[in-house]
């Protein structure tokens, strides 16, 4: 069922103006919202950390308006097939690009730290419509149908893919090659995350990103597409992280890690209303 409403869901957004889209987006997503009883419980409790309140209306307003945000989001992936140039150079501002530049100039690759903010599918089909080098690590889906079409969806943006699982060792590979490798550092998809500090507060969370920047020596630049007031974007590359090898292992990742959480710690406080965190972060 859930495929069907994908196919429909691009079908439509290919064929009607942006604006329509986003309307018809909205419209989704306050009916979503009446019967998403879990994903309002799942955000309540996930706002009520980020915003240090136990406000009802605020963080109702807020979880309103993430469920917009995301809907909008998917309208945005489904019009994969009309992200160009023109629409880049119109509506999304880039700032720090540089930082990528002097990274990859020291030959050994860059990970592109992102989070479940903004929208980070069109981050990653901006990236590699620069004309980067670019992979994504991401999950595979469970339905082959819709693990398909996502994977068809990115291939139209040439995001090469590389999956959770038996195919992360591609991660070295690519990164020696002086590649871009996308890893979201907000929620552990492998089972293998490690307790972090998170907004004041444990929680499992990925260590890819150190892992991988300590084994290879690949800085980590944080980056985020961020949505305006207006719909346009502003895509962030910040300055890039570095860890330090002490012998430790576990303790220079859990180092690395407090260094780039603090970084989507910040973004998400600026911009809670595009955090989809739609399962508890916090236990």
């Amino acid at each position: 069922m859930l495929y069907f409403l994908y196919r429909a869901g691009r079908s439509l957004c290919l064929k009607v103006p942006l604006k329509i889209c986003y309307k018809a987006a909205v419209i989704c997503a306050d009916i979503y919202y009446l019967f998403a009883r879990d994903d309002r419980r799942n955000l309540t409790d996930n706002l009520k950390v980020i915003l240090g309140t136990d406000d009802k209306k605020l963080i109702e307003r807020h979880i309103k308006s993430i469920f917009r945000n995301f809907a909008k989001y998917l309208a945005d992936f489904f019009r994969f097939g009309k992200l160009n140039r023109d629409y880049i150079s119109s509506n999304i501002t880039i700032e720090g690009r540089e930082n990528i530049d002097r990274v990859l100039a020291k030959g050994k690759g860059a990970i592109m730290l992102g989070a479940h903010i903004g929208n980070w599918e069109m981050g990653a089909a901006v990236i590699a419509s620069l004309g980067y080098p670019f992979y994504a690590i991401v999950l595979s889906h469970k339905d082959k149908q819709i693990n398909d079409f996502f994977v068809h969806q990115r291939s139209i943006a040439d995001v090469k893919i590389i999956a959770v699982g038996s195919q992360l060792k591609n991660c070295f590979r690519v990164l020696k090659k002086n590649s871009l490798v996308a890893i979201v550092g907000d929620r552990d998809f492998s089972g293998h995350g490690v307790k972090a500090d998170f907004f004041g507060r444990p929680a499992i969370l990925p260590k890819g990103p150190a892992f991988f920047s300590l084994r290879i020596g690949s800085p980590i630049i944080p980056s985020f597409l961020l949505r305006m007031k207006d719909d346009t974007f502003k895509l962030v590359f910040e300055k890039p992280l570095e860890g330090k090898s002490t012998g430790n292992e576990e303790a220079d990742i859990k180092n690395l890690m407090q260094k780039y959480l603090s970084v989507i710690e910040k973004y998400i406080k600026i911009f809670p209303d595009q955090w989809y965190a739609f399962k508890r972060v916090w236990t």
